[in-house]
């Protein structure tokens, strides 16, 4: 199987480049800088065991590969605002014997939140759906860093909505051989809103900073209150904390990378790199959605979700307001919430 990496960024270029590493035939789909510096210098992939390059064929579309294989198997690694683009794009892309990618070939969405995959199905036959516990960063052109060890990361997938099959334990298989454990479940979703619960957090850390103060901790701990309760009465299931804590174990530990300062997660390096957009409207504002659907106030996920696009939108940097000034704010929206 060829693995077309589309959006080799932080998930994106970790999956392509250990997969590289392991001997699978990899195509990464960048654009801008990002894209030059892959293809000027290679993919430089920063893991505990040091700084590995990989020279691979970069494209930014489809058109740069002609016909697609019958045995390709695309990833699709953007950011979920960029995913209606990136499907409309590499959908009806042709593959050798007749069809199009949307009729023929799986699309495994290996991003944050529940939406992709659901926009996927529109159009995609064959949709699979990956909870990436995978810790890395992007904030350098060409330059992705994964620090878990000994596991790089821990890639549940499936089926979208449900199920399993062959190309599931295939992709499985090769993962599993390229730093990964990659278990195949029927339910993914239901570790997917798990991971949504944990991700709540992300427009928190990119705003201000990270979340190691007591006060800071705490609001977290509201924000995921709010979601747990939202989840709850759409009665949709979700992976407890304890049963993540016995699938990770041991098996990833971040350890300090050379010349790699430590960083945030996935909405704090988008501000970091000034990218204009966060994913904020699919995570926190995934809670939103359904606590409007199911008639729950959620107001600590609608501030957050505020402050994170208006921080991008403004290219406002990461982590530039206090704790205690967002804390300020939290009050006043869960207070005006309650007398509403």
């Amino acid at each position: 199987m060829r693995y077309i990496i589309i959006g080799a960024g932080a998930v994106g270029g970790t999956i392509g480049g250990r997969l590289a590493g392991s001997g699978h035939e990899v195509v990464l789909v960048a654009r801008g800088a990002h894209r030059a510096a892959l293809e000027d210098g290679g993919l430089r992939l920063k893991v505990p065991e040091g700084e590995l390059t990989y020279r691979l064929p970069v494209v930014e579309g489809p058109d740069g590969l002609g016909e697609l294989r019958a045995d390709d198997v695309l990833v699709l690694a953007v950011k979920t605002q960029d995913s209606t683009a990136a499907l409309q794009t590499w959908g009806p892309a042709p593959v050798a014997d007749g069809g199009t990618a949307a009729e023929r070939l799986p699309l495994f969405c290996a991003q944050n939140g529940v939406e992709s995959q659901r926009l996927a199905l529109r159009t995609f036959r064959n949709v699979y759906g990956v909870c990436v516990w995978l810790p890395c960063a992007h904030v350098e052109p060409g330059v992705v860093s994964a620090a878990g060890d000994p596991l790089t990361g821990i890639l549940h997938l499936g089926r979208h909505p449900h199920g399993t099959d062959e190309t599931a334990r295939l992709v499985a298989a090769d993962l599993e051989r390229s730093h990964f454990e990659a278990p195949v479940v029927a339910d993914v979703a239901r570790w997917q809103y798990a991971k949504l619960l944990s991700n709540l957090a992300n427009a928190l850390e990119a705003v201000t900073g990270p979340l190691e103060s007591d006060e800071a901790v705490a609001l977290v701990n509201r924000v995921k209150a709010e979601g747990a309760a939202v989840l709850d009465a759409a009665g949709i299931p979700y992976a407890s904390t304890e049963e993540q804590r016995a699938v990770r174990g041991d098996k990833v530990f971040l350890v300090p990378l050379h010349g790699t300062p430590r960083g945030g997660g996935s909405s704090w390096q988008s501000l970091s790199r000034g990218t204009g957009t966060i994913e904020a409207d699919y995570l926190n504002g995934e809670i939103a959605l359904l606590g409007r659907l199911h008639d729950v106030p959620t107001p600590l996920n609608d501030l957050l979700q505020r402050l994170a696009n208006t921080f991008a939108r403004e290219h406002r940097a990461a982590g530039s307001m206090p704790v205690a000034e967002l804390v300020r704010l939290a009050e006043k929206e869960a207070g005006d919430g309650a007398s509403a």
